[in-house]
């Protein structure tokens, strides 16, 4: 029978399910790795907690008593996401606690989560040391849709080659106080696999776990205890959102993205470092969401069209961190979610340097000098630096060499705040070599003081945006057929249709005849046709000022509105293709210009006016002989992307676009202080800094005339740093 304390702090819980909505303190997931300590005999342990809580981000004052064992991990560059559309971010601590361990924990004042892990103390009769707990990795945020089955498999790993199982937690056991199981929500316990059967109402969900490490033990052993060697917790957060469309169209990851449930191994001031790239044919991917250990970077992040990448590297340095660090990451759409994907890296443990070790670190190079009696067995023969060009010399009694901090293969890095020169002495040997003697792996480093550099910092070689392409700026306008200042291009246009096969295709001839007719009739008369009456076609207009000879404009996706907010939109591109057949774009020969001709006779809004979103990027394809891919066509791949540089997206914004013939107002030269760009009607502009102020602060109006309309304004930054390419 359960103690009253206990069975009244149940019902409470069970209260609260009843009463209160499932999203209210609530982490959106969490994980625990736990650290047996030796020096008590595995009576406490060190426990490394992740935990994602909805936005706005919780401070962790409180997590840490004074005088605890308590370390809050504090990263300049934070876990977050957008997706779910609650947004959330990542929090990291460890503390040391008692084995057997539960408590409730407060982030901020509003998120709370329940742990309760049972540990051990358990001795190996195998090995004689402490059972070492189950890791389980913890992926951002799940996401599903309403009628759409999913599989999420967790990714868990033990370091002593136990059986993993994963139940759902009970409440009856002290393991959790409100964990519902959901009936659309099925486990397999053996492979520590949900499934979500898509039988749900669109909403937030979330599942409480238990991951449990057995003594594997044969099929045919019926006798062995199968008792329960740990048990620790996993929180997990699934978002079930409407859906529009079929349940395929999941962003998928490519051929370079390392697979799931695969291994690192990281030596003291190695740098572990991998690309994730996706393609998503339907929505472009707004995110790459990650979680993984403290001080990983996530650099590089590019989205183009159906093509998204990004770096995710880690540098060990001297930490208090557990052996196993994984990292989980997905792609978000606006719709869709990957299947998530964990990597795990293992931080290789070090014997401590034999008595007689020297490394000294100088201005320009380290020394080493290895006694060799400390080499047992080693073939001194094989042993070489980083780079074999460096000699390795050794005698009868020591091994020495002179490091140079600039060759021989050294690397440097950044950790924290510190610049780290890095270089290995192991053993070569010939891959058709097979040989049972050990062999050597000696990791070798030098660090700055963070006094004598600037940090924390990651740096990348690699040109910078602003390097390569200049200060650039993008804007928006709007005229007539056969006016602006592309009128030569527009006024007789050739048409270039923007469907891939298999799409939706129009008649370019019908377009090509009412083009023509409007074009005459413009360029007759001020206007198109009757006061009030609506405007048959206009051009979309898209402008950079950058002046680099072979940089390029790309326009990936197009929205139009009738409200300034955006709220209700319809795509008129869509991964630098038209959405339906109302959109053609007009062939110029300036490479810092694009224009569309638009059938406003397809267009929906009511209303006399309409609001343009576009994303924009700026390329340089890497070998002068070659241009930049076309996002419309089918082959635009993968590749295609690496072999050209791209610029971060833009995402900018026009004002009020009249869809009616209105009294021509006088043309007013104005310039633009914000995008520096002189339009043919007064403008005004403010730059805004991100996406939440651009829903509601954009001031940005013009005249609604039918003589033109051209407005513009940079909204937002998407954060995309260019490809580790050298332009020739």
């Amino acid at each position: 029978m359960l103690h009253r304390s206990k069975l009244s702090v149940l019902l409470q819980g069970l209260t609260l399910v009843l009463l209160v909505p499932a999203s209210v303190a609530s982490s959106l997931g969490l994980t625990v790795h736990v650290v047996p300590l030796d020096s008590d005999k595995g009576k406490t342990v060190r426990a490394h907690f992740t935990a994602i809580a909805p936005s706005p981000c919780p401070a962790l004052s409180g997590l840490c008593a004074e005088g605890e064992d308590c370390l809050v991990h504090a990263s300049y560059s934070p876990f977050n996401g957008t997706k779910p559309d609650s947004g959330w971010c990542v929090r990291q601590w460890q503390k040391t606690v008692p084995s057997d361990y539960s408590a409730s924990i407060s982030l901020g004042s509003n998120t709370e989560l329940y742990v309760s892990m049972k540990t051990g103390p358990n001795i190996r009769a195998n090995s004689g040391r402490l059972n070492q707990p189950v890791y389980v990795a913890l992926p951002p945020p799940l996401r599903a849709r309403v009628n759409c089955p999913h599989h999420f498999s967790l990714s868990v790993k033990d370091l002593d080659g136990d059986k993993v199982r994963c139940r759902f937690a009970r409440a009856d056991q002290g393991e959790c106080l409100s964990c519902t199981q959901h009936s659309f929500i099925e486990l397999d316990e053996e492979k520590c696999m949900l499934t979500f059967t898509g039988n749900a109402a669109a909403g937030q969900y979330f599942i409480y776990l238990m991951a449990e490490d057995f003594i594997p033990a044969p099929r045919t052993n019926h006798f062995i205890d199968n008792t329960r060697l740990s048990s620790v917790p996993v929180h997990l957060s699934l978002t079930v959102e409407e859906s529009t469309s079929s349940c395929s169209g999941e962003p998928v990851a490519t051929e370079d993205t390392p697979e799931d449930h695969s291994t690192l191994f990281v030596l003291p001031y190695q740098e572990a470092k991998f690309n994730v790239s996706f393609v998503s044919q339907l929505e472009s991917v707004l995110e790459v969401a990650v979680v993984g250990p403290p001080q990983l970077f996530r650099i590089g992040f590019k989205s183009v069209a159906s093509l998204s990448a990004m770096t995710i590297a880690w540098v060990r340095s001297e930490n208090n961190l557990a052996r196993l660090l994984p990292i989980c990451f997905a792609a978000n759409t606006k719709s869709f979610q990957s299947e998530p994907r964990c990597v795990w890296l293992y931080q290789r443990g070090m014997r401590t340097l034999p008595e007689g070790t020297e490394l000294k670190c100088k201005n320009t190079e380290m020394t080493l000098v290895l006694p060799v009696a400390s080499l047992n067995h080693i073939n001194l023969d094989e042993l070489q630096l980083n780079s074999p060009t460096c000699p390795v010399i050794y005698n009868s009694t020591h091994l020495s060499a002179r490091i140079p901090l600039t060759g021989c293969g050294t690397k440097t890095v950044h950790s924290g705040t510190e610049l780290v020169y890095t270089n290995t002495l192991q053993s070569v040997r010939a891959y058709t070599k097979v040989s049972r003697e050990p062999s050597l792996i000696l990791p070798l480093a030098c660090r700055i003081p963070g006094a004598q550099i600037s940090g924390p910092q990651y740096k990348v070689g690699m040109p910078t945006e602003t390097e390569t392409f200049g200060p650039v700026m993008f804007w928006i306008e709007f005229h007539l057929p056969g006016t602006g200042p592309l009128a030569r291009f527009t006024g007789i246009p050739r048409l270039r249709s923007l469907n891939l096969p298999g799409r939706v295709r129009r008649d370019v001839e019908s377009l090509l005849r009412s083009s023509s007719t409007s074009t005459s009739s413009t360029n007759g008369t001020s206007t198109s046709g009757a006061i009030g009456s609506r405007l048959s076609q206009l051009d979309l207009h898209v402008f950079s000022n950058c002046t680099v000879n072979r940089a390029e404009l790309v326009v990936s996706n197009c929205i139009e509105s009738e409200t300034e907010d955006f709220a209700n939109s319809k795509s008129i591109l869509d991964q630098g293709c038209a959405t339906s057949n109302s959109t053609l774009e007009i062939v110029t020969t300036t490479t810092m210009a694009k224009v569309y001709r638009i059938d406003l006779s397809t267009v929906e809004t009511k209303g006399s006016t309409m609001y343009v979103q576009c994303t924009v990027n700026l390329c340089i394809a890497t070998l002068p002989s070659r241009k930049c891919p076309d996002l419309c066509t089918s082959s635009f791949s993968h590749r295609a992307m690496v072999n050209s540089v791209y610029t971060r997206a833009y995402t900018i914004r026009s004002g009020p676009v009249s869809l009616v013939v209105t009294t021509a107002a006088p043309s007013t030269t104005t310039t633009s202080t914000t995008t520096s760009t002189t339009t043919t009607t007064t403008t005004t502009t403010t730059a805004i800094p991100n996406t939440s102020a651009a829903q509601n602060n954009t001031t940005s109006h013009a005249p609604e005339q039918a003589s033109s309309v051209a407005v513009g304004v940079i909204l937002t930054t998407i954060s995309i740093f260019l490809q580790n390419i050298c332009l020739h």
